[in-house]
């Protein structure tokens, strides 16, 4: 089992400055990984940093922990541009970056995706999504790729340098369950971010099938990994998630964890001195 921190890019968190010096302290205090949501703006007045230029920062100021946005909408991205930026930040890093992407389906949908114009249909973004990473992974391959997809077209093209991970960048890909289709995705990639129905206080047995399901769809021999978001206190019985296949524990503090509103300031000094106390005991 390894452990990582889950943190928002904005509130408290909304500077790369802040959220590298966090990434720092994690790496000393012996947390395995450093992940960061991905949101352009919210739907109430807050700072929000630039999830990619502020992993920059952390891979530039760390030496040994993994880090990566969780997750990227890639329907609003250029797949290219995500490519080119992958690998630079794979070989600023030494190997540790790790890809995340999803749909975008959760909340703020009409702040993030509407007032830019951008694609509200899930199952377009769908599309965009599986035809972003065929680009994605080819373009990885430093090989000469082109593509015709119905959203996307690339003529002949190479990049280069190849990633340092090999085969390549490790995807993770998020999804909602009991929806089929996008575990059925996560089963043709490298890792899986399962999210299960809120309203269940005990959700152990959903996140089993949907980690049982996907596994069942797999065809790779190449590790899979299992990442999935909890409270402190969930945290606290690493075992239980350990015993349904997940690899990697993510703690995330809300607001409502300390009795504040969502949209109050999130509890930056309560997360470092969380994260200060190190991660916790399998």
């Amino acid at each position: 089992m390894k452990f990582g921190l889950y943190l928002p890019n904005f509130g408290p968190y909304g500077d790369a400055c802040v959220l590298a010096e966090l990434a720092v302290l994690a790496e000393e205090a012996g947390w395995d990984g450093f992940f960061l949501w991905d949101h352009l703006t919210r739907y109430w007045p807050t700072n929000v940093a630039d999830v990619w230029v502020s992993m920059s920062a952390i891979a530039a100021r760390t030496q040994r922990i993994r880090f990566g946005a969780l997750v990227t909408p890639l329907a609003r991205r250029r797949p290219w541009k995500v490519a080119r930026e992958a690998v630079t930040l794979d070989q600023l890093s030494n190997g540790r970056l790790i890809l995340g992407v999803g749909l975008g389906s959760g909340g703020g949908a009409d702040v993030e995706w509407g007032n830019f114009n951008e694609e509200m249909d899930l199952k377009k973004r769908a599309v965009m999504l599986d035809e972003g990473l065929e680009i994605i992974n080819g373009l990885w391959s430093g090989e000469p790729f082109l593509f015709d997809g119905q959203h996307y077209h690339v003529k002949e093209s190479s990049f280069l340098p190849t990633p340092q991970q090999q085969p390549r960048i490790p995807v993770w890909v998020a999804g909602n369950w009991p929806h089929k289709a996008p575990f059925r995705r996560m089963a043709r990639w490298d890792g899986m971010i399962p999210q299960t129905n809120p309203a269940v206080d005990d959700d152990i047995d959903e996140l089993q099938q949907a980690i049982q399901f996907t596994l069942s769809e797999r065809t790779s021999p190449q590790p899979f990994d299992v990442a999935y978001s909890l409270s402190p206190t969930q945290a606290q019985e690493p075992q239980r998630y350990t015993a349904v296949g997940v690899t990697w524990l993510l703690v995330q503090l809300y607001p409502t964890h300390f009795g504040a509103d969502w949209k109050s300031d999130w509890p930056l000094e309560q997360m470092r001195a969380y994260l200060q106390a190190g991660p916790p005991e399998e």
